[in-house]
């Protein structure tokens, strides 16, 4: 929630920084700059966002008595996999495939 908090307030200052000046990100000198930073702490923000969802089930799941067991086909997840992501509602072998933005379309 502090990492969602610093970069909330870091949005905000970037917006609030292009707002007083150029709006013309495209001949504006730092608009390029300006733009960047603004979607990539908007995408980071969103990460955020979708953990701390994660996160939510989670405790959903704690409180139904279900955390730690796979979603997809029940069996008991390691120990070692809810160490590494607590928020983990599959196993390995259930997980949805990673998207990786350097995999060919």
């Amino acid at each position: 929630m502090a990492q969602r908090e610093a970069l909330t307030a870091e949005f905000d200052d970037i917006v609030a920084g292009t707002a007083e000046g150029n709006a013309d990100d495209e001949h504006d000198p730092e608009g390029s700059t300006l733009a960047f930073e603004r979607a990539r702490v908007s995408a980071l923000l969103s990460r955020e966002r979708a953990y701390l969802a994660e996160l939510e089930r989670a405790e959903d799941r704690v409180a139904a008595g279900t955390y730690g067991i796979c979603t997809q086909c029940g069996v008991a997840l390691p120990p070692e996999r809810l160490a590494a992501l607590p928020a983990a509602s599959t196993c390995v072998r259930c997980r949805p495939p990673r998207v990786r933005s350097s995999d060919p379309m």
